[in-house]
């Protein structure tokens, strides 16, 4: 597809090398491009190097690099006002996003999901039912496994699960899976996508090339989703944890069914979903509905429900201490995220909370601590002060800050904490202010959580 040709790769995060690497395999010219210096890297680019790549990295002005180029590849970090996007545009290079290419150069099932909270779970989760079903699956996108670096592996027959953005919508074109899913919307990522009309419009991107052969699932429950039924192309079926649906997956009688409320194949019972919460039963309902569509079993989608246990980093338990639990949500970063974590609490729970601004308005999540068990709160980064004007105007005033240093929150919330409480931490925010990602912060959340000493050492 691209042999011979000449691409520009901007962005070189995980996403980007893995493009990098897979047009090289297909014979590429590629030309990678970063702001960062080569020594910023580390020997993450040394296999570039060796497979021929052209570095053109520390450029500041990356737009010069564009004129030429047959396309123009872009990490999803990239937003599509960048002038060396605006550039290529205008010099009609093709344009696209990492998972759009990668598309591109794969076969088999592709399943993709989208939304804003719940995405990783539900992803896992249905990757873990098409490998118990006997399938080939792979695992990517969103999620942290960068689709290019499996595109190159697929063969007819494997199933490709992949978690996708709003950021990586921006750059689609020809991204067509065979069964989607929207799980719901709320406000998110507005810095970057200015309002939450271009927000849901990214959203709705994943099912426009999607045909009367294909899926779309959609969340029953939430208002914006539903609307969304009425601008697809393809066959609708619907999720919820409250309601009989006019076809899909939902909870009759305490068991977990599919099809309509006269006409069901029972999965299993909804007490029997492993992992706990209702924002889980959600996931485990949508899980349910696109791999019905795609044909899977319903014992092997029952055996995966009743044994999966959850993802890394979502309200992951790391440890107790002192007869305190140590609680990683790291993926907690929107309102509507940190609220499920916060009602998922069943002692008092001191919670670290703050980040990277994404211009989202806390009041939701700083009312629904106030009938949580949340006995005090330490703040961390950019949006700590933030966070102290909505907590004091909703009338929370049980807050400490602890500036940019990660270690001196943990030490100040264990701190604070009594035997029988928990330390959450659930920032509602991004990473970026202190953080590579979200995982590293998790990561090093319980690197620190794991070395502490008890209170008596």
């Amino acid at each position: 597809m691209y042999k011979d040709k000449k691409v520009l790769v901007f962005g070189m995060a995980r996403s980007g090398i893995a493009a990098a690497k897979l047009l090289l395999e297909r014979g590429a010219k590629v030309y990678i491009c970063d702001s960062k210096a080569e020594a910023d890297f580390g020997g993450a680019l040394d296999e570039l190097r060796t497979g021929g790549a052209t570095f053109c990295l520390g450029e500041k002005e990356p737009e010069r690099l564009v004129e030429g180029m047959d396309a123009l590849v872009v990490s999803p970090g990239i937003p599509v006002e960048n002038p060396a996007v605006v550039r290529a545009k205008a010099l009609g290079v093709e344009v696209m996003g990492e998972v759009e290419y990668a598309y591109r150069e794969s076969t088999g099932l592709l399943v993709a999901i989208t939304g804003t909270n719940g995405k990783t779970t539900t992803t896992t989760l249905l990757g873990e039912i098409f490998k118990n079903a006997g399938k080939r699956t792979f695992v990517v996108g969103n999620i942290g496994t960068p689709y290019s670096g499996a595109a190159g592996e697929t063969r007819p027959g494997d199933v490709t699960v992949c978690e996708i953005s709003s950021f990586m919508m921006e750059t689609s074109s020809k991204f067509h899976p065979a069964v989607c899913a929207v799980l719901n919307i709320s406000e998110d990522h507005l810095n970057r996508h200015g309002t939450m009309e271009k927000y849901i419009a990214l959203k709705e991107r994943i099912f426009e090339n999607c045909t009367e052969d294909d899926w779309l699932v959609l969340n029953w429950d939430d208002p914006v989703t539903r609307d969304m039924a009425g601008r697809a192309h393809c066959r609708v079926g619907w999720f919820s944890s409250r309601n009989e649906v006019p076809f899909g997956a939902f909870v009759k009688d305490g068991m977990i069914v599919y099809g309509t409320a006269r006409d069901y194949k029972s999965i299993c019972p909804a007490a029997e979903v492993y992992i706990p919460g209702e924002h889980n039963l959600k996931n485990a309902l949508a899980a349910t509905a696109m791999a019905m569509a795609a044909g899977v079993p319903a014992p092997v989608i029952r055996h995966t429900l009743k044994t999966f246990k959850g993802v890394e980093h979502r309200i992951e338990f790391v440890r107790e201490l002192d007869g305190v639990r140590f609680i990683d949500d790291t993926k907690g970063t929107n309102v509507e995220s940190t609220i499920q974590a916060v009602r998922a609490m069943d002692r008092p729970t001191v919670l670290i909370l703050g980040g990277y601004d994404k211009h989202t308005d806390f009041t939701p999540l700083c009312e629904e601590i106030l009938k949580c068990p949340i006995a005090r709160i330490v703040l961390i980064g950019d949006t700590a002060k933030q966070f102290e004007q909505t907590l004091e105007k909703v009338g929370y005033h049980a807050w400490t800050h602890a500036g940019y240093d990660f270690k001196k929150a943990i030490d100040m919330a264990f701190e604070q904490a009594n035997p029988g409480g928990n330390v959450l931490l659930s920032p509602c925010c991004a990473s970026f202010d202190m953080f590579h990602n979200a995982e590293e912060r998790g990561e090093i959340f319980k690197e620190i959580v794991n070395a502490l000493e008890g209170k008596g050492a």
